[in-house]
């Protein structure tokens, strides 16, 4: 408090401020931050509440995804929520069930082979848990071996792709149950069983029930009327409150619409997945890898984006540790995988959440359902789900992205759409393998080929590039080439013979220089590389000189010789100073 002020009641003057107790200082100050807290911590609570009642028919969907019991879905929006809000660097992102994790683990659960294996059994519980405990020290291990930036491995192109086909997926397999047409089986080899049993559905489309149909296309208006024009109530909740009122009071399964049944109340009970062999453990590990590409992938994305619009710190590695312990609590509560959630976070943010006390109160709201709340479910007819799931998959589908890929970067787009392809047709697993695939060819490829050019200046000394082919030179006597990348052992073969075909001319250039302020380094290949073509210029009496080299650059250049074999006079901090010691000489 400034010393001009008078001091009243509960306030100490500058005099006796030093006397003061420390508790009733602390207190002053809190005094002095508290209308700001009070507010924030009011928005927080609001949007936590919004948050829990927009994720929990989400939740619940996304269990028909992952194969399990309807409950688990709200399992995921309990205790790993509370786990990453205590020890994720983000102030922002949403952990809870997702639909491409869910999904990954749906097909790599299947595809353990185990005979009699069915969704939402207890065995399949099992694998689901142990499944999230996996995912969960893979990202523990990724922390300590500080591998947060393999999120940057997935392209955004490729993830566009392999999300849109996996929107496909998801939403195909939801027209069965949105039509209460019983589920087809699929045993072709190497195609994906969604896709062929989607098609199955279709002939099966006379045995469809039509007051599912009608609960299904009710629930489809509703969602899409309330996210378009009253968003400011939850479409999601609107239609399942209505829809256990209306199962409840029409009496809907005496009809032959399928409800849940019995859902059992209260927390979740703790410990390890239980009947899991160690084989099942070591099937499970791709699917895990796979699972943890994906969350390492989309989590960093949404809370790097949100770092951005707010100007905070974010860290990859410490995400890391509340990703996996949120993984690990899922896999310990009964329920499976959880991801950083893209939607979810848009909802609390869209709220004006700006702490994690949001996702806390979400928690709080998740267990009161849990304990008081699970009996009206059981009337909740199962089309709801599928439908909500339906929706959920369609949005996936990113057309206005891919629209936008294809106006842009035409070979890009061709990355994306067979991504999507792979998905729909092999599978969510084999669409994960080809976008990390996919995603490093891009990058190699980049950098393969990268824009090379022939440095030279026009009449007014501005720099101009030119296309490197023979005969082409800078000015009469020197030639002055700029190698757009890193030299390694992918593109080093591709500098070599550009400098080759430059100086093998009938007219050789006197004085040959390397632009270096694109070359951020060079291996082994590329430092041999680079030795060889001194040796070879020297031989045709050409000097070979460095412009532009970064200090990095100059100390790998020196380890590895080759400034002892051009001499370190040869190194120039500006093209202009390169190209006068070319005149002078």
């Amino acid at each position: 408090m400034s010393e001009q002020l008078k001091a009243g009641p509960g306030q100490h003057s500058a005099g006796d401020r030093a006397t003061r107790p420390k508790r009733e200082r602390s207190v002053s100050i809190l005094e002095g931050i508290r209308p700001y807290r009070r507010g924030w911590l009011r928005a927080d609570i609001i949007a936590g509440i919004t948050l829990a009642a927009l994720a929990i028919p989400e939740t619940m969907g996304y269990t028909k995804i992952a194969g399990m019991p309807v409950i688990t879905g709200l399992y995921t929006i309990l205790i790993p929520i509370v786990a990453f809000a205590f020890l994720g660097s983000s102030r922002h992102l949403v952990v809870g069930a997702d639909s491409a994790t869910a999904a990954i683990m749906f097909a790599g659960i299947t595809g353990l082979g185990i005979g009699g294996l069915q969704p939402a059994t207890p065995q399949w519980v099992s694998l689901a848990g142990l499944s999230a405990l996996l995912a969960g020290g893979l990202l523990w291990l990724a922390r300590l071996a500080r591998l947060g930036f393999l999120a940057d491995f997935l392209s955004r192109t490729v993830l566009i792709g392999f999300l849109t086909g996996v929107g496909v997926q998801v939403a195909t397999g939801q027209v069965g149950g949105m039509l209460e047409i019983p589920k087809q089986t699929s045993e072709v080899p190497f195609f994906s069983g969604n896709l062929i049993e989607f098609f199955k559905t279709l002939g099966h489309i006379g045995q469809a029930s039509g007051p599912t149909a009608l609960v299904s296309a009710s629930v489809l208006a509703v969602l899409i009327v309330f996210e378009r024009w009253i968003k400011a109530i939850p479409g999601g909740l609107v239609a399942v409150i209505g829809a256990i009122v209306a199962s409840w009071a029409l009496d809907l399964q005496a009809d032959g619409v399928s409800i849940l049944g019995p859902v059992p109340s209260g927390l979740p009970s703790i410990g390890l997945p239980s009947g899991v062999t160690w084989h099942e453990a070591a099937g499970l590990l791709p699917v895990a890898f796979s699972m943890f590409l994906v969350i390492l992938a989309q989590s960093a994305a949404t809370s790097r984006a949100y770092a951005v619009k707010y100007n905070e710190r974010f860290t990859e590695n410490t995400d890391l540790i509340g990703l996996g312990l949120a993984n690990v609590t899922a896999g310990l509560s009964g329920t499976f995988v959880v991801n950083g959630s893209p939607t979810k976070t848009e909802m609390v943010d869209e709220a004006k959440s700006r702490t994690q006390v949001a996702q806390l109160t979400t928690a709080v709201v998740v267990a009161l359902v849990l304990l008081f709340l699970t009996k009206p479910l059981q009337y909740l007819p199962n089309a709801v789900l599928s439908s909500v799931v339906f929706l959920i998959g369609a949005k996936l589908i990113a057309i206005r992205p891919m629209r936008s890929i294809y106006r842009l970067r035409r070979d890009e787009f061709w990355v994306a759409l067979l991504t999507a392809v792979v998905v729909v047709a092999l599978g969510v697993e084999q669409g994960i393998i080809l976008a990390i695939v996919l995603s490093l060819v891009v990058h190699v490829r980049r950098h393969y080929a990268p824009h090379d050019a022939v440095v030279r200046f026009d009449s007014k000394g501005r720099l101009e590039l030119a296309k490197p082919t023979p005969g082409t030179v800078t000015e009469p006597g020197l030639v002055i080439y700029r190698f757009g990348v890193g030299i390694f052992y992918a593109n080093a073969e591709r500098l070599s013979q550009e400098i080759m075909a430059l100086v093998n001319v009938p007219d050789p250039p006197r004085w040959f220089v390397l632009y270096a302020d694109a070359i951020d380094d060079i291996d082994y290949t590329g430092a041999q590389t680079l030795l060889e073509l001194a040796d070879h210029l020297t031989a045709r009496g050409i000097v070979l000189a460095v412009a532009g080299a970064g200090d990095d650059l100059r100390r790998e250049l020196d380890r590895f010789g080759f400034t002892a074999k051009i001499g370190p006079d040869r190194y120039y901090d500006s093209l202009h100073a390169a190209r006068d010691a070319s005149r002078i000489a």
